[in-house]
């Protein structure tokens, strides 16, 4: 029997007639179930039957109200302080089942409604509309999980959503809507129309926050990480982490002292916190509120990689240790693509951290702009029905509701490992800062917010209603979060200002922010690489391997065992095994990523028959750190957010993100500027982040073959990024190994190869990975001193003015191989151009158009430490990096050499 079905009650009396002209013609489920009503009357006479027929219909159709309660009980519950209750729903009243008043007084059977297992129509419905209709409204009923479905309405219906509060419990919660109005309106009055983004209108956030903490802490929860936006950050920070109000005052006061900070810093609704403190039930907990940009929902997947990383950290329990909680903007949860990218990776084995508490702070307007315009569906929160999770809309000035809630939501998670969502619908009691004026755009709507009071006031008066305070402890509650305040004020306010310590995770501990050019030696034993690519080599005993595939793999081995022709996808793996041998664990995630794009990597090999999958190196050594690969979704913006996120709490771990082809990297540019570039700069956050994105001009069209070198070398400064375009399968090794040899740590940007996968040219030789380290530059072995043209180039390009000078035979040109664009090498370069002191040429050379790849990066650079002017050779100035015509391409690309090297003769 579907659920579905039993919505219907006119179905549900179809299939009832069928039966009892066929029993056969419906399926078994209904077969049971009208075969329960006969069994009840098998001695009656024909008008009992008669009888009983009626009421089995009527029992269909009071299933079907109870159904539908479940269903849709939401579109009748008080969830709105702005607006007018309902009463009454079209699909809800009695005439939509075929029942009617009269109907009210009889018994029916009520499922799980009832511990006695009857009630009449009236109870049933009173039930009903307690528990589904009131200042809860609950979206489940798309669960497909028949178990979720019943854990929900046995917690639900069996106390018909009310609230279990002790009095301390209620005190708890009216000290904390205290607190949070209290710091609110302290703020308005000192720092008048400076933007601080108030919580006002929606308090009930920190209550809400404060016992979520408690409960999770109670189910074995040790940290939680907190994503959120601008709105009510600074409350969270005092009312929920604990930080101090001298700190918030500081960043009111604009402090700022240069032999104290470091960076540019960033506005205080940025600032992330972190803080060790025990739950109010007193189990220790460690919360972090992660640094967040104006650029709203962004750090939803930094934070799921932050907790994916430390739960990893932790092993097997560490889904339950550490949970993410994230809270967003009702507009933005409805508008911004980056949530449902971060919702669909939540039950992916690569990306799944047990299940996040979404908490919408739910202000029914974004900026100026209200529902109706914003969104095409009827609640913000529709997006998450797609993880088939359980939605709870709740009303924003019932603070015990909302409680409730927090409760019901964390058990849910860590009962089933999944989402929940938390709709508070509440209202903004200014404008969208404290400077702008509402009534410009939404007069009615702010006619009925100014007449609300504020949300403790309102509790406090039904407690004191309640006879459970009086109004004097309350006044001394409010006196107290002041007296307070004013304290930390006259400390901070006219002084020098404090700088608190800004911690983090102690993993951190050690590694600095300062890059050098000194050599990292990269370098690996002639026998320890043997080992590996022996180890490499094998297959379980009864393993069906690709016959293509043991070629390749036959002949990296080969490659090795001769010391030469070792390519990149060899070098790679070597690099990686080496680091798992010495105990650095390796995350690689991407599009198709396991396989590689150009079906190069094979880092896990599948059974022919079985489709079982191996993955040799994680088979290295009993002793060796963990090799994680996966095949990422189909997205970019949320993947890289997540790996940011993950390197913020893993360190010691080579973490990287590959693109599928470097082009589509520009669709996680917000990821990038945001978090990847600046991020240092902006909150002191250090990451060893790589990218590895497949760059080259190969006659691929124009979203096939550039990464956009130019965007990230305009985003160096303050050695903030490491930028490379290795030329070498050795080079690549020693840049991946030296990322996790160096005690920096920096973001790695690197262009890798595509058709040079494949070239015979671009190989190296086994010496080259066992004798020096990563070359930053390469000068020209081949090229004599009198050399009177010097190139500069990068990348792909080399082979090919290499391959020109060899058929030339041209000896008088010099060809210089930058390795790493940023940061500039420029005391190598400065060594090896005294050599060339008869050059009179001087030229970089790129494949991209000139007003893209490294070229005005390059520039002024290179004249710098040449001392003569640089001339620009490659493709003119491009709106597009690449033509979609091979001809066109073959014409641009033959031109490069021509004008560097020289033609050759037809």
């Amino acid at each position: 029997m579907e659920f579905s079905e039993t919505l219907n009650a006119a179905f549900i009396e179809a299939q009832y007639r069928r039966w009892k002209a066929d029993p056969e013609s419906v399926s078994r489920d209904w077969r049971y179930f009208f075969e329960g009503f006969d069994m009840a009357a098998a001695d009656a006479p024909m008008a009992a039957t008669i009888c009983d027929e009626e009421q089995a219909l009527r029992q269909s159709r009071v299933d079907a109200l109870i159904y539908r309660y479940r269903d849709l009980g939401h579109l009748l519950a008080c969830m709105d302080p702005l607006a007018m209750c309902p009463t009454d729903h079209p699909l809800l009243n009695l005439e939509a089942f075929g029942l009617s008043v009269d109907d009210l007084d009889r018994e029916f059977f009520t499922q799980s409604l009832s511990g006695s297992g009857r009630a009449t129509l009236k109870q049933i419905i009173q039930s009903l509309r307690e528990t589904y209709s009131r200042s809860i409204g609950v979206e489940y009923m798309h669960l497909q999980d028949p178990d979720e479905r019943r854990w929900l309405q046995e917690r639900m219906e069996s106390e018909r959503n009310r609230p279990q509060l002790s009095g301390d419990d209620k005190q708890r919660i009216l000290r904390k809507l205290t607190e949070a109005a209290v710091f609110e309106s302290f703020l308005n009055k000192k720092y008048l129309a400076v933007t601080r983004f108030s919580l006002e209108g929606a308090d009930a956030v920190i209550p809400i926050l404060d016992f979520l903490v408690d409960r999770l802490c109670d189910t074995g929860t040790r940290e939680i990480v907190f994503g959120m936006a601008h709105r009510g950050r600074l409350n969270v920070q005092v009312n929920v982490l604990g930080k101090t109000y001298e700190a918030i005052f500081g960043e009111f006061e604009s402090c700022y002292d240069p032999e104290n900070f470091i960076g540019a810093g960033d506005v205080k609704y940025h600032q992330g916190f972190m803080t060790d403190t025990t739950s109010a039930s007193g189990k220790p907990v460690r919360m972090l509120l992660v640094n967040n940009p104006s650029h709203l929902e962004a750090v939803n997947p930094v934070v799921e990689g932050v907790v994916r990383g430390r739960q990893d950290s932790i092993g097997e329990d560490g889904k339950n240790r550490v949970v993410p909680v994230l809270m967003h903007g009702d507009a933005a949860f409805a508008g911004q693509g980056v949530v449902a990218e971060t919702l669909n990776m939540s039950q992916l084995r690569g990306y799944a951290t047990g299940g996040t508490i979404h908490i919408i702070i739910n202000n029914q307007i974004g900026y100026t702009t209200l529902p109706d315009d914003a969104r095409s569906t009827r609640y913000a929160t529709d997006v998450a029905k797609m993880l088939m999770v359980p939605i709870f809309h709740v009303h924003g000035e019932n603070p015990e509701a909302t409680v409730h809630v927090a409760r019901l939501a964390a058990d849910y998670r860590m009962t089933f490992g999944k989402d929940v969502v938390v709709d508070l619908v509440s209202y903004r009691r200014y404008g969208h800062n404290e400077g702008d004026e509402p009534y410009f755009t939404q007069p009615q709507m702010y006619d009925r917010i100014r007449q609300r009071p504020s949300l403790h006031r309102i509790y406090a008066d039904r407690l004191i209603e309640a006879k459970m305070i009086d109004k004097a402890e309350v006044d001394a509650a409010e006196q107290a979060v002041s007296t307070a305040l004013d304290t930390a004020y006259s400390t901070v306010h006219g002084s020098e200002c404090p700088f608190p310590d800004n911690p983090f995770y102690e993993i951190w501990d050690g590694y600095v922010s300062r890059f050098t050019h000194d050599p990292v030696d990269t370098t690996v034993s002639k026998e320890q690489l043997l080992f590996i690519a022996n180890r490499l080599q094998e297959v379980p005993e009864n393993f069906t391997l690709h016959p293509k595939l043991k070629g390749v793999l036959k002949k990296r081995l080969e490659s090795l065992e001769k010391g030469r022709g070792i390519d990149w996808a060899n070098a790679e793996a070597l690099a990686f095994g080496s680091l798992l041998i010495e105990g650095y664990p390796i995350r690689l995630s991407g599009q198709d990523s396991q396989r590689g794009t150009f079906s190069q990597r094979h880092s896990v090999l599948v059974d022919r028959k079985t489709g079982e999958p191996w993955t040799p190196l994680n088979r290295l050594s009993a002793d060796q750190a963990p090799f994680m690969v996966y095949n990422s979704l189909l997205a970019e913006f949320s993947v890289l957010g997540f790996e940011y996120g993950y390197t913020l709490a893993r360190p010691d771990t080579l973490v990287m993100w590959e693109a599928q082809f470097g082009d589509f990297v520009n669709n996680a540019q917000s990821v990038i500027d945001l978090f990847i570039a600046s991020g240092e700069e902006k909150w002191q956050r250090l990451s060893g982040l790589v990218l590895l994105l497949p760059h080259g001009w190969e006659g691929m069209g124009p979203e096939h073959s550039s990464s956009r070198l130019e965007r990230f070398l305009q985003l160096c400064a303050g050695n903030n990024l490491i930028v490379a375009y290795p030329t070498t399968p050795a080079q690549y090794f020693h840049l991946l190994r030296r990322q996790v040899k160096a005690n920096y740590r920096k973001p790695l940007i690197v262009m890798t190869p595509k058709s040079l996968l494949r070239n015979p040219a671009a190989v190296s030789d086994l010496s080259d990975l066992t004798e020096h380290p990563f070359q930053e530059v390469i000068p020209d072995p081949d090229a004599a001193k009198s050399a009177t043209r010097v190139l500069f180039c990068s990348g792909k390009i080399y082979y090919e003015l290499i391959k020109r000078r060899e058929e030339l035979r041209q000896k008088r040109t010099a060809i210089i191989r930058v390795e790493q664009f940023y940061p500039f090498a420029e005391e190598q370069i400065k060594a090896i151009v005294k050599h060339y002191n008869k050059a009179t040429q001087w030229h970089w050379v790129q494949e991209e158009p000139e007003n893209m790849g490294a070229w005005w990066f390059m520039r002024s650079r290179l004249e710098a430490v040449v001392g003569k002017p640089v001339k620009y050779i490659g493709r003119n100035p491009a709106a597009s990096p690449a033509t979609g015509f091979p001809p066109l391409y073959r014409l641009q690309q033959m031109a490069i050499p021509d004008e560097a090297i020289g033609k050759l003769k037809n």
